[in-house]
């Protein structure tokens, strides 16, 4: 055995179709395009979702909304919620303990007048003020 006399095994391969080489060969003359239209055409390309003249699907139906990637902190009034601005130490668990946030909460932002002196107590990079006085 050498690499010069290797043959594929009985069957394993068939040879493709040649379509357009005559009238014997069984895929001549139109070459299994038809007889006329669009379609026969040399360079033809449908549109993605074409449906011949009907109103294509992706149409038809309404759009659905959006979703933003973007995670919106958590706002918290200290000027209302005195338990918060009360706190030695503010961190995600502490304001927890005082104050009732939902567990799917990662950012949280304090807003209001006394807001920027808490600046000092914040103890986590998830918790931030408002600039604002």
């Amino acid at each position: 055995m050498a690499l010069h006399n290797l043959t594929p095994a009985d069957n394993s391969s068939k040879n493709r179709k040649r379509k357009g080489r005559g009238q014997g060969s069984g895929m001549g003359k139109t070459a299994s395009r038809g007889n006329n239209g669009q379609k026969s055409r040399s360079g033809y390309s449908q549109k993605r979702g074409f449906e011949g003249g009907q109103q294509p699907l992706q149409r038809r139906l309404p759009k659905v909304g959006f979703t933003s990637r973007v995670i919106k902190p958590y706002s918290i009034n200290v000027d209302k919620i005195t338990k918060v601005a009360d706190l030695a130490e503010i961190t995600i668990e502490s304001i927890k303990t005082v104050h009732k946030v939902q567990g799917s909460v990662t950012k949280i932002k304090l807003i209001g007048a006394g807001a920027k002196a808490l600046a000092s107590k914040i103890k986590d990079d998830n918790i931030t003020y408002s600039g604002m006085e």
